[in-house]
């Protein structure tokens, strides 16, 4: 059996501050407040709220306890505490080998699209070069139509987040997190004083809290838990792996609630950031990814010290970006360290080149491949480019799969004794009300997500 390397946080803080910049990316900036804005407001909020609680949070605390009595990446950790437990070793890994590939195929083409936050820091302190909306916009879509261009800074982004993680724990994640969380969070408060200033920000307030429950349906639901559970990246094999590193003197109940709370809280106030400015400027606010890339770059270009402020927002979108993909490719390269005994520089040198490679399928997406679909031939995959393959596999089949599995192992597998002697519950009330979700709340609720998004 492989063994654990005995690494740890230097606190229970430090692997706060990591695992929410895990959590934290960028769909919390731009993907998060719109649902809420066209979803019934204060009313989804609280929908959403309640499937943080009931869904997201107690596979979280089972994911981290797996990665903390599993002591490593997430294969060797499943393979450990089955081993533990008098359960099939090899077959339980497979979970953790799925999860582990989930992020690290989501890792391949995050980084193309965190490189345009790289972009649009220069593009944001040249003040975009016009004024003119509609050549704002062209400026995303002539980015996105150069695959040089895409390649240039994919490759910069990967080798920044190879970088910190060569560098090992300590050196490396420990130390970044420790100064971008920080930074990100002063950022996103500066960025909402300039909206209140500079924006609309009464309408932003109504457009993200104003209460409408009409707009709450089961299909409204569906959304709330498929956004609570991919926001936390739970079953992606990162907070497992940093799991591993948790000491056994911090409550991984109480870390679960901090992070879950900590992720919800950076989505709200990315609302109150880019909203109240869309409003102020008579923006559209539903133009999904195209509101950071083509609707916010007008705004920016049309107020008051945007040229600063524009660049001020992409670099948070990119420290966001930063402390997520370091957290994916971890695993991979912790498992290397442990399975093979790769030096660990080796193996983010192997995996890391490997997910640059495979990114460039995402890069080619965009432009000289954009019409071509691998799948075709399959009615459910007609128009896919191989971007969107991997993009639907990874988030529509392997991410609410391994969920359902880790869930089901941990409620129905490992005995309640055991969990209670790791996991630091207040009462057996609470307990008890844990283990009757992770054992049948959250399996349903992912798998209705699973059907649905078949």
């Amino acid at each position: 059996m492989a063994q654990a390397s005995g690494k740890t946080w230097s606190s229970g803080f430090t692997f706060i501050l990591a695992a929410v910049g895990a959590a934290v990316g960028l769909g919390n900036i731009w993907k998060f407040p719109y649902i809420v804005g066209v979803n019934g407001g204060g009313a989804f909020v609280l929908v959403y709220l309640g499937c943080v609680l009931f869904i997201a949070i107690p596979i979280l605390i089972a994911e981290l306890w797996i990665g903390r009595a599993g002591g490593h990446s997430p294969p060797i950790a499943m393979a450990n505490v089955a081993r533990q437990t008098g359960l099939s070793p090899g077959r339980w890994s497979l979970v953790g080998y799925m999860a582990m590939i989930v992020g690290y195929l989501i890792a391949t083409y995050y980084s193309v699209i965190a490189g345009w936050t790289l972009a649009y820091i220069f593009k944001a302190g040249s003040g975009f070069g016009t004024a003119e909306p509609a050549a704002i916009a062209a400026q995303f879509d002539g980015l996105r139509a150069d695959p040089k261009l895409l390649t240039f800074w994919h490759t910069i982004f990967m080798a920044i987040a190879l970088f910190i993680v060569g560098r090992g724990l300590k050196n490396g994640i420990e130390r970044v997190v420790t100064v971008l969380m920080p930074a990100l969070f002063a950022m996103l408060l500066l960025m909402i004083g300039y909206a209140a200033v500079e924006g609309d920000f009464a309408e932003g307030m109504n457009f993200l809290f104003s209460t409408d429950f009409s707009k709450i349906d089961g299909g409204t639901v569906l959304v709330a838990i498929g956004q609570a559970f991919f926001s936390i990246s739970v079953a992606m094999g990162l907070l497992m792996t940093y799991g591993s590193y948790v000491p056994r003197s911090v409550s991984l109940t109480k870390s679960a609630l901090i992070i879950a709370g900590a992720d919800t809280l950076v989505a709200l106030l990315a609302g109150l950031m880019i909203f109240p400015l869309v409003f102020g400027n008579d923006l559209d606010p539903g133009s999904g990814p195209g509101l950071i890339f083509q609707t916010l770059p007008a705004a920016f270009a049309d107020m008051p010290g945007g040229r600063v402020f524009g660049v001020i927002f992409f670099i948070l979108l990119a420290f966001a970006a930063v402390t997520s993909i370091i957290a994916i490719i971890e695993p991979i390269v912790r498992y290397a360290e442990g399975k093979w005994h790769m030096q660990r520089r080796n193996g983010v040198l192997v995996f890391g080149g490997l997910a640059w490679a495979i990114g460039l399928l995402t890069v080619f997406s965009f432009n000289i491949w954009s019409d071509v679909a691998p799948l075709g031939s399959f009615a459910v995959f007609e128009g896919m480019t191989p971007f969107a393959l991997i993009d639907y596999f990874t988030a529509n089949i392997m991410m609410p799969l391994g969920g359902i599995l880790m869930a089901l192992f941990v409620g129905w597998r490992i005995k309640p004794q055991t969990l209670t002697d790791d996991l630091s519950f207040s009462n057996a009330t609470l307990f008890n009300a844990w283990l009757w979700m992770i054992r049948v709340v959250v399996p349903l609720a992912i798998l209705w997500v699973l059907y649905t998004s078949l």
